[in-house]
C-alpha cells in the first residue's frame, strides 16, 4: 500500500482516537488523527486516497453533516462511520448519503480493519454480494418487506412492532428471515443491499 494512503480518523474522544491510531498503526495502516471533522474539511480537498473513519455523534458536527460537507466538495475519500446503537438511524441515513459502512459499538478490531481495508480499496464490505438484491427482495414477504423498510428508515424493533401491531420479539424473527433471505451478515450488509434494490423505508399498503 502507497505510503500516501491514510485512514483519516476523526473523533472528538482523545482515548478513542489514540486507540483507533494503535490499532491502524499496529495492522500496518498509516493513519492521521482529528478531534473534530472541522479540522479535517480543512484538508480533504485536496486529498485523493485514503478513507475516512468517523464517529457519528461529535459535538461540533455529527458524522453525517461530515459526509454531507465531503460530498459538497466532491469528495471521492470513502467513509466508514462508527456508532453507538442508538445512534443507528444516523448510520443508515449517512449509507444512504454515501458512507460505505458503519460499525456498531463495541466492535471487534478486525471487523473494523476489515471494513477499513475494503475501503481503502475501493470497495465495500465483503460480507453480502449486491448481485440481483432486486431479486432477493422479490423473495419477501408482505410483512417481511414491510419490516426491512422500517430498518431502512433506521427505527428499532420496537417502533417497527408498534407501527405494525405486533411484538418486538416477533419483528426480531422477521428480521433473521430478512437477513438469511437477501443474503447479509451484518447489519450494515442488509441496509446496503436494500438500499441498492431501491428500498427507501416508505411503507407498503
Amino acid at each position: 500500500m502507497p505510503d500516501e494512503i491514510q485512514v483519516h480518523v476523526i473523533d472528538d474522544d482523545v482515548a478513542v482516537r489514540d486507540s483507533l491510531g494503535f490499532l491502524f498503526a499496529a495492522a500496518g495502516l498509516k493513519a492521521q488523527l482529528y478531534e473534530s471533522p472541522l479540522a479535517f474539511l480543512d484538508i480533504a480537498p485536496g486529498l485523493e486516497g485514503g478513507c475516512v473513519v468517523t464517529d457519528v455523534r461529535m459535538p461540533e458536527m455529527s458524522g453525517l453533516d461530515l459526509v454531507r460537507r465531503l460530498q459538497a466538495v466532491e469528495s471521492m475519500l470513502p467513509v466508514v462511520v462508527i456508532t453507538g446503537h442508538g445512534d443507528v438511524p444516523l448510520a443508515v441515513e449517512a449509507m444512504k448519503l454515501g458512507a460505505v459502512d458503519f460499525i456498531e459499538k463495541p466492535f471487534e478490531d478486525e471487523v473494523l480493519l476489515a471494513a477499513v481495508r475494503t475501503a481503502l480499496k475501493g470497495g465495500r464490505a465483503d460480507g453480502a454480494s449486491e448481485n440481483d438484491p432486486d431479486g432477493r427482495l422479490s423473495q419477501l414477504s408482505l410483512r417481511e418487506r414491510q419490516v426491512l423498510e422500517g430498518l431502512v428508515r433506521g427505527h428499532a424493533n420496537k417502533i417497527i412492532a408498534r407501527d405494525l401491531g405486533i411484538s418486538p420479539r416477533t419483528v426480531e424473527i422477521y428480521r433473521a428471515k430478512v437477513m438469511t433471505k437477501m443474503g447479509a451478515e451484518t447489519f450494515a450488509d442488509l441496509i446496503r443491499l436494500a438500499l441498492s434494490a431501491g428500498v427507501v423505508g416508505v411503507r407498503a399498503d
